[in-house]
């Protein structure tokens, strides 16, 4: 662009070019072989742009794609970025993504206070039903920042990721819109000893365990409350790194028929649930200190309510706390929102 300089780049989690493998593992940064710009890295030594990153910027553009889940730590990047640049006095201008889950079903209870993590950080639920774009306005309003600028999006009908429109990876284990739909459930799997399938062709699509009886799990599941809209199939399958890496898993492989009736943080809790049925599955212990978590399942799930109604074996109660509240999350995006429409559980 005429009269713009590109002073530096800034790369989220999983790299400037979503290359890094797992999500725990850092990186360092760079300069840039061509451009011959500094590479920042915002997953190393620090998740947020320092003083020094920033000097001599006059604006900061954001262009990340988003997955849809709360966890997906990409957009609290995002909020980091745009808390420093507001004390900088830097504008921020956010380019608008489209949601890979669509816009309008909304998903799990909000984020409880005292569960404040990278994986979240604001009173969002599991499934937001928000672009990045609109994200980026609420956030600076729960922040009291000033608003973000937002380039919309032109003749996106709100339904998932557009036909015709190029997928390209945001991290390695999200190689298509299809593993978005089942993320923001599957990805509570990270929080066991279950292989949630990285290591696979199909990360959070495939899932299971050496100790699971796969066609039992899809007899009890298939067919059930909790997989409406889609099948699972018995599957086993032999990671390559990861947990249980070189070890046969038995599980299963979800396949979604209709992205309209299914709902995945369903689907994975009632997962959850069948499989905590074994002796051998348990919940990771957690990587980080909290004063209150036990496991990092309650910084997923935004609160202590999973890992107790699967203790307590409770079915009801976990197909309530899946249930989101459209209403609380309209309100709660009010303003915030560009793009008409009514939310839905």
């Amino acid at each position: 662009m005429e009269g713009v300089r590109l002073r530096a780049l800034f790369g989220p989690q999983h790299g400037f070019h979503g290359q890094t493998q797992d999500n725990m593992i850092e990186w360092t940064g760079y300069a840039h072989p061509r451009l011959g710009i500094p590479v920042h890295s915002l997953y190393g030594a620090t998740r947020e742009p320092t003083p020094a990153m920033l000097e001599g910027l006059d604006g900061l553009v954001v262009d990340l794609q988003d997955v849809g889940a709360r966890y997906y730590t990409y957009v609290h990047t995002m909020a980091l970025c745009m808390r420093r640049c507001a004390e900088a006095g830097i504008p921020v201008l956010v380019l608008d993504r489209p949601n890979p889950l669509g816009f309008r079903v909304v998903e799990g209870r909000p984020l409880e206070r005292g569960f404040e993590s990278f994986v979240g950080m604001y009173p969002i639920p599991v499934r937001h039903a928000l672009t990045i774009g609109e994200l980026a306005k609420l956030f600076a309003r729960l922040d009291g920042l000033p608003e973000p600028s937002v380039l919309p999006l032109r003749d996106w009908d709100g339904t998932g990721y557009p036909d015709g429109m190029d997928w390209v990876l945001p991290s390695p284990n999200m190689p298509t819109p299809e593993t978005a739909l089942v993320y923001p459930g599957m990805c509570l799997l990270e929080a066991t000893n279950l292989s949630e399938g990285r290591g696979t062709t199909r990360p959070f699509q495939i899932f299971g365990a050496p100790w699971l009886d796969d066609r039992l799990l899809a007899g009890e599941l298939d067919g059930s409350v909790w997989l409406e809209g889609a099948r699972l199939r018995p599957h086993e399958f032999v990671p390559t790194f990861g947990k249980h890496g070189g070890e046969t898993c038995r599980g299963a492989e979800i396949h979604v028929r209709d992205r309209r009736l299914f709902r995945p943080l369903r689907a994975a809790v009632g997962i959850l649930l069948h499989c905590f049925g074994y002796p051998e599955t348990r919940w990771n212990p957690p990587p980080y200190e909290y004063e209150r978590v036990l496991s990092p399942v309650d910084i997923l799930a935004g609160g202590e309510w999973l890992r107790a109604g699967i203790a307590d074996r409770d079915a009801g109660f976990l197909l309530e706390a899946c249930s989101g509240d459209p209403a609380a999350q309209a309100a709660l995006a009010e303003g915030a929102m560009l793009y008409r429409r009514e939310m839905t559980a």
